[in-house]
């Protein structure tokens, strides 16, 4: 067999390895996260009037750690190993899922979490492994596909959280999440290997160290980060008011809770099937000028979702900016992989992960000030508003210029 056809054979079995690992990672993550209020007020013993609360302490408690921790594991991953990294990521999440199933009181819950925030950084070490052995030329659709499987399973976690807790109960979900993430960190120990390019660098490093080059001292990767956080923080501002929003839009029907989960999934749905044409667009026109497009087209589709008063026409808008929304994410992570060196992508992506939960904790809390001061149809203009702007400064710095 030619070399060349051992490097296609090689790529494509890791993106399969790959695919399986961040759906894994992505439904167990998805699977418990709407249903810590439940699990709080029926396995905890959490006082009603103090679910919100906890339920707010407990599902920031991760970022906060791992946005800390991201930049710190991303550097160990360049000088000791992105697969080493992985493996570690995988291993301690899989005890915090496992631990989750045995806390007894909110404060435990709240411990998990910030070791699970702790433990993170899985997902950085997915994208610098496959942005190391995939083809330049199929760098876009590799990235592509790897959103669109993340995305995909954020749609089907809560879906199937739902039905495992309802037949099971609470615990149950927790201790196949750890099962699932324990396998994960199987398939790094025999199924993947250090990338080639990750081993040179490694090599070279300790043969003749060298100072690194600062991160924050390089302004395209600097800016790509700043995008990071603030299309993160887009995303995330709708949270806090979207299920609300759509139960009010629906009115009093039949099934709401079902309508209202299946409205809301819509934008997963469309950005699981749209984000690998998105990788195949940006490799074929330009990443930046595809994330400007994308960008721009989220942008109009967030403003104009906070017109409509029914729901169908809002359903078909949460359809069309999940299928744009998806298109950003795959572009920067291609820009931040096209100009980075082997030396520094740990450290590149773990920065883009801890950008991201910034953003991630910021949106919530900026969405639901906007709500009770203006109103809940203001959060989409000022998502709509603020992702415009961010695509005309793109446009402007890289694609006009």
């Amino acid at each position: 067999m030619s070399e060349e056809m051992k490097g296609n054979r090689s790529w494509k079995v890791v993106l399969a390895i790959l695919v399986c690992n961040i759906l894994f990672m992505s439904s167990s993550y998805t699977m418990i996260i709407p249903f810590l209020p439940l699990y709080l007020s029926s396995e905890l013993g959490a006082a009603p009037e103090h679910v919100n609360l906890w339920s707010g302490v407990v599902f920031s408690a991760s970022f906060v750690v791992s946005a800390v921790m991201a930049p710190i594991w991303g550097r160990m991953a360049d000088t000791r190993g992105k697969r080493l990294m992985a493996m570690r990521a995988s291993f301690l999440l899989a005890v915090s899922y496992f631990l989750g199933g045995i806390v007894q009181t909110p404060e435990e819950l709240v411990g998990m979490r910030m070791f699970q925030g702790f433990a993170s950084g899985l997902w950085p070490m997915d994208l610098a492994i496959m942005t190391l052995y995939a083809p330049p030329k199929k760098l876009g659709l590799c990235l592509g596909i790897m959103q669109g499987v993340m995305t995909a399973g954020g749609v089907v976690g809560p879906l199937f959280g739902g039905v495992l807790a309802t037949a099971f109960g609470m615990r149950m979900s927790f201790f196949l999440a750890a099962g699932a993430l324990f396998l994960n960190f199987l398939m790094f120990v025999f199924l993947i290997k250090e990338p080639p390019a990750s081993v040179q660098a490694m090599e070279k490093q300790k043969e003749a160290p060298k100072a690194q080059p600062k991160i924050w001292h390089m302004p395209l990767l600097r800016d790509m980060l700043l995008c990071g956080t603030l299309v993160s923080m887009i995303i995330m501002i709708l949270q806090p008011v979207l299920t609300t929003y759509i139960a009010a839009l629906a009115g009093d029907i039949p099934n709401l809770v079902f309508v209202a989960g299946l409205v809301f999934s819509l934008g997963g749905i469309a950005g699981a099937i749209t984000a690998p044409l998105w990788g195949k667009l940006g490799q074929r026109n330009g990443f930046f000028r595809v994330m400007a497009l994308a960008m721009v087209c989220a942008g109009v589709g967030l403003f104009v979702q906070g017109i409509p008063d029914t729901l169908v026409p809002f359903a078909i808008m949460q359809f069309t900016c999940g299928m744009f929304l998806s298109g950003i994410h795959p572009a920067i992570n291609a820009v931040l992989a096209e100009n980075s060196s082997t030396e520094i992508k740990g450290r590149i992506f773990g920065y883009l992960f801890s950008a991201q939960q910034v953003g991630s904790m910021a949106g919530p809390i900026l969405g639901g000030v906007v709500a009770t001061c203006i109103g809940m149809h203001a959060v989409f203009y000022v998502a709509g508003s603020i992702m415009v702007l961010l695509s005309l400064a793109v446009w402007h710095k890289y694609v006009r210029a």
